[in-house]
């Protein structure tokens, strides 16, 4: 499937497993035995569908029902520019189709830092999205045990909902696939239900304003959308787990299409069904929407359960993916020598340091962001990802555009160039759109990340200088 417009040039057909280098810990890139399985494309495309539809859809419609209805239009510019997203993800993995995604892409075009600076900011991206989607499933299990009360409660509900989910991915890559396709399949029911029932209970007069706040109508779709950009996160899911995936050449830009499309049907038709069966006022203020709607619809309180219960294993699902996304782009950077050593083991098909640490990371940001006592703690989180996410999207559209000017003449489409440059200029400027969207608390903490990134890279850099050196010397 030609998802861009350059002609790769001649090769020996990718074979269905091919051979990797092995790594520290003995295993290779195929991540052969009994408790590791590569992916087809059903699971792929599970990944990258179950990575977008986490926590996102279910919390999101409260989150920005604050904007009004206006948000339904930054859905509809979002879901363009994931969709570009998407399709230069595709084109990238097609090309070099390798474990470690944006990573992989910005080395390969900009040099060693560039690829840092990607794989940094990506794993800052997911560990951070993990203790968002444990702070957005709590709301759910409050519908069903009552833990929001509490503080405390509620933060080590928060803490069980992320441990579980990196238990499975240190079983193997096997049952991370299992888990994940079944809880794709579990969670569309609750979707479906109100993306489509609600349509038949849609009461206009639940809309709201259509601009509910007071700056300009510009800016609030760009602080919508900035908010909405986590519910799109885990577009690039099968291009950064390339390696674990069956013929990737073909099978990642297949799945990346396929899943960020189906999403985003998903998303535009169940945040329409929220608005329209939820009474604004209320929905403002709502810890789990899609229960809301659901009673709204059916009266009672045994619907909401169900969603709520559907919604637990969706989340639960989603962090199960992005446990494993969370390692796969530092164990890339590692065997590179751009990441501490332990980073690039592996056991099991599943890089265990990475997911370790991980975890460990996410576990101490919940905590810190419930003692913080921050009634917005959902927010604050997706915002620093928001920002964060842009660094390596970025650095992938410009190695995408890099690709497509520098390319041979004999190794270009002339149609397609011009399609394919569109697409990558407007997911870059996607990228850029959003980075204002996210708002000067956000950025200001994403810089910080990034800068601390930078003297990590100073050391890893000199360390990996020495060692080159030493080996030219033998």
């Amino acid at each position: 499937m030609h998802v861009t417009g350059t002609v790769p040039p001649s090769a020996p057909a990718p074979q269905e497993t091919p051979a990797a280098p092995a790594h520290p810990d003995g295993t290779t890139g195929a991540a052969s035995g009994r408790h590791s399985r590569r992916f087809g494309l059903p699971v792929a495309t599970a990944l990258v569908m179950g990575n977008i539809i986490g926590g996102g859809i279910f919390l999101l419609p409260a989150s920005v029902a604050p904007y009004g209805t206006i948000s339904l239009l930054a859905f509809g510019v979002l879901t363009v520019g994931a969709i570009a997203l998407a399709l230069v993800f595709g084109r990238l993995a097609e090309r070099d189709p390798r474990t470690g995604g944006p990573y992989v892409y910005a080395r390969e075009a900009f040099g060693d830092f560039a690829g840092f600076l990607a794989a940094w900011a990506y794993w800052i991206t997911t560990w951070v999205s993990n203790a968002a989607l444990a702070v957005a499933a709590v709301g759910y299990l409050d519908v069903l045990i009552p833990v929001n009360d509490h503080r405390w409660s509620a933060c080590l509900a928060a803490l069980v909902l992320q441990w579980l989910p990196a238990l499975a991915n240190f079983a193997g890559t096997r049952y991370v696939g299992a888990v994940q396709l079944v809880a794709t399949v579990l969670k569309f029911a609750p979707l479906l239900l109100v993306a489509v029932g609600g349509l038949f209970f849609f009461d206009p007069d639940n809309l709201g304003p259509f601009h509910a706040g007071d700056g300009s109508a510009i800016g609030a779709v760009s602080a919508s959308a900035a908010i909405l950009l986590f519910s799109y996160l885990g577009v690039e899911s099968a291009a950064v787990s390339a390696g674990e995936v069956k013929n990737p050449r073909r099978t990642v830009g297949r799945a990346t299409v396929i899943g960020t499309a189906g999403a985003a049907l998903v998303y535009l038709l169940g945040t329409l069904s929220v608005f329209g069966t939820v009474a604004h006022d209320r929905l403002v203020d709502s810890t789990a929407p899609f229960s809301d709607a659901v009673n709204a619809m059916f009266g009672g309180a045994w619907g909401g359960w169900a969603v709520a219960l559907a919604a637990l294993v969706s989340m639960t699902g989603c962090l199960n993916g992005w446990t494993l996304l969370s390692a796969q782009t530092p164990y890339a950077a590692a065997k590179d020598g751009l990441f501490p050593a332990p980073f690039a083991r592996r056991r099991r098909g599943v890089p265990t340091v990475g997911v370790g640490v991980t975890v460990v990371l996410a576990s101490l940001l919940t905590v810190y962001n419930y003692t913080a006592g921050s009634a917005k703690v959902f927010e604050i989180l997706v915002l620093v990802t928001t920002f964060t996410a842009t660094v390596p999207y970025l650095l992938a559209t410009a190695a995408q555009l890099y690709h497509l000017v520098a390319g041979h003449r004999d190794r270009i489409d002339r149609g397609r160039l011009v399609r394919d440059a569109v697409i990558a200029s407007v997911a870059a400027g996607f990228s850029l759109w959003l980075v204002a969207g996210a708002g000067y608390a956000a950025v200001y903490q994403g810089v910080l990340f990034l800068f601390a990134g930078v003297l990590v890279y100073a050391v890893m850099a000199a360390r990996k200088q020495r060692t080159d050196a030493a080996g030219g010397e033998r």
